[in-house]
């Protein structure tokens, strides 16, 4: 096996969700020098790095207001020019809403393969056979159609909750997981995937915001849910970035 590429991951949004994509990353390694017969050691890892800078709040930022000091788009640009500089090759973003500007971030870096989280969210559903997933977002997300866009690609339905759930979730992510009050997170969380499973059944349940996965999982109304995880799956794309395009 060629020693693998560096590569990159943007955190800060927020910094909770950046750090746990790292072990999410490391954990995909793992799995990959697993799948590929390849001893699991330290020098088998690829060059990783962690940009965690402070990002004005993206949901705010596409509420309507026009842009100035708290657009978050200049601030990731500046970001992802640090990883650029540290001559990585492929980017991870670790929060759902930033993606709304990857065409703008991937126009500016040409040379750089920076992975879109909703996009092989779809793909990875898509093979698994789904026709239909629930999407559990920020506002913002919703707003702009990150989810809906990428999943109908792949003839997937999204469904998504009223406004009424969508401000749950908006509580738990704020009032929540950024307090670090994970109890009242995954209160909210359950309360409007209790709903939803209600509505639709057992179908995939995408956690599309980074910091859902930090409390939904130890909900009571989690427990049976199929449960998906987009952070999960972008850290294995950046697993195979860094080992298969070396």
């Amino acid at each position: 096996m060629a020693p693998p590429r560096a590569v990159g991951i943007l955190g800060g949004m927020g910094p909770a969700a950046g750090a746990d994509f790292v072990r999410l990353f490391v954990q995909a390694c793992t799995a990959y020098l697993q799948d590929h017969g390849q001893p699991v050691r330290d020098q088998a890892f690829p060059e990783h790095w962690l940009v965690q800078m402070p990002i004005p709040d993206r949901t705010q930022a596409l509420s309507g207001t026009p842009p100035g000091p708290q657009d978050p788009a200049p601030h990731m640009l500046q970001g992802i020019g640090r990883l650029a500089a540290l001559g990585v090759r492929s980017v991870a973003v670790a929060c759902n809403t930033a993606h709304v500007w990857h065409s703008q971030l991937q126009g500016l870096f040409p040379q750089l393969a920076i992975l879109h989280i909703a996009q092989e969210t779809a793909a990875h559903l898509q093979r698994q056979g789904a026709t239909r997933a629930v999407v559990l977002a920020t506002a913002g997300t919703y707003r702009t159609g990150l989810y809906d866009e990428a999943l109908r690609s792949c003839g997937i339905e999204p469904l998504v909750p009223d406004a009424a759930g969508i401000e749950q979730l908006m509580q738990g992510i704020y009032d929540g997981v950024k307090q670090g009050d994970l109890a009242l997170a995954a209160q909210r969380f359950g309360h409007v995937l209790e709903g939803m499973r209600r509505q639709h059944g057992d179908v995939p349940v995408i956690m599309g915001c980074t910091e859902i996965p930090l409390a939904l999982p130890q909900a009571p109304e989690a427990q049976g849910a199929s449960l998906v995880d987009p952070a999960w799956i972008l850290a294995q794309a950046l697993a195979r970035q860094a080992y298969e395009a070396a």
